[in-house]
């Protein structure tokens, strides 16, 4: 017989094809080519990629072996080195054709959520959720935020792979860039300068969420919700309240709108009225440890440093003002360009 007529031996690393002859609790036995038999045993029968996990006599299966002849002569093989392999090429080929997948979430911690993709376990980060998912919360309170993550538990999210590393067990995922070409075209119907219309979706320390077109949500940053000094966003704004603002920025991750510019600027109106060294009442509407916060007209707020408020003159130089009430001040600054405005107690 000729050396070439006979049947190359499997090496061992090598993906081999074989048939199931037999399935027990602890291993699965295969046929291959009708020469040789494989043993499968405990783990090595797990599949990642799902292929094979519901193995039974006559299925056809691809296996990688681990020994080329074992302690009962047979070829140990692995399902799961296969399956391993074969679910993260898999993974890779998501990645880069950018497919939007199905997954269900397993769990969350205060950093996000692990999700299962197939057999493959995966985290989607919180930074990486919709919109309507993520958990906007006063403070940001982390257990606040964390017991919004846990109500997704058992969901099913759309989401794309971002991020895949087989070696070390990496799969992140994005629910976020699911929306991103869909975004886009509904983006570039806007440009900066436009006026839109929607509603208020949420209120936080720095500003207000704005939700507008199909589903659009921009940021408007405390600056830009009026012309006056504002301290705290939800004295000029509520959730669900029906708004228009402009859009001062807009990019393919951050919309940035503004109320204040669909107002006329105040400053404007004032800038020929007012010149240092005029002498003016003013309401106090603010003290602060730099001095208090007067309201010279409607929106027109100015700093008169030279005070002391801690409810009585320590000395008998040290003046003290009441929040609400009117006083004489001299203007000791001027710049309505800049919203300037310097006082102190005539």
């Amino acid at each position: 017989v000729c050396s070439s007529d006979l049947p190359r031996m499997p090496r061992a690393g090598e993906f081999i094809d074989g048939e199931v002859i037999y399935v027990g609790r602890n291993e699965v036995l295969v046929d291959i080519d009708g020469l040789l038999t494989g043993l499968i045993r405990g783990h090595e029968a797990y599949d990642e990629s799902g292929e094979y996990n519901d193995l039974k006599v006559g299925d056809k299966i691809t296996a990688s072996v681990v020994e080329v002849e074992n302690e009962k002569g047979l070829v140990e093989l692995s399902i799961r080195q296969a399956g391993h392999k074969k679910a993260w090429d898999k993974l890779r080929k998501m990645k880069a054709d950018g497919e939007i997948v199905e997954v269900v979430v397993l769990d969350a911690n205060k950093g996000g959520l692990m999700i299962k993709l197939d057999q493959v376990s995966g985290f989607l980060p919180v930074s990486q959720l919709s919109p309507e998912n993520y958990p906007r919360v006063l403070g940001g309170n982390k257990t606040k935020i964390l017991e919004k993550l846990k109500s997704l538990v058992d969901k099913k999210l759309r989401v794309q792979v971002i991020d895949i590393n087989d070696e070390e067990g990496t799969l992140i995922v994005s629910e976020r860039a699911t929306e991103k070409e869909e975004r886009k075209k509904i983006m570039e119907r806007y440009k900066k300068g436009d006026t839109v219309e929607g509603v208020v979706t949420g209120v936080v320390d720095f500003g207000a969420f704005m939700e507008f077109g199909d589903g659009l949500e921009g940021l408007i940053h405390i600056s830009e919700l009026g012309w006056q000094r504002i301290d705290d966003p939800r004295d000029v704004a509520k959730e669900g309240q029906k708004i228009k603002a402009q859009i001062i920025d807009i990019s393919t991750n951050k919309i940035s709108l503004s109320l204040k510019r669909l107002a006329k600027d105040p400053w404007e109106a004032i800038k020929d009225k007012y010149k240092v060294g005029d002498k003016v009442k003013a309401k106090v509407v603010k003290l602060h440890k730099l001095g208090a916060f007067v309201e010279l007209e409607p929106n027109i707020q100015g700093l008169a440093r030279t005070v002391d408020f801690s409810g009585k003159p320590d000395k008998e130089d040290k003046k003290w003002l009441e929040v609400g009430k009117e006083y004489d001040f001299v203007i000791t600054n001027f710049e309505p360009v800049d919203h300037k405005l310097g006082l102190d107690l005539a």
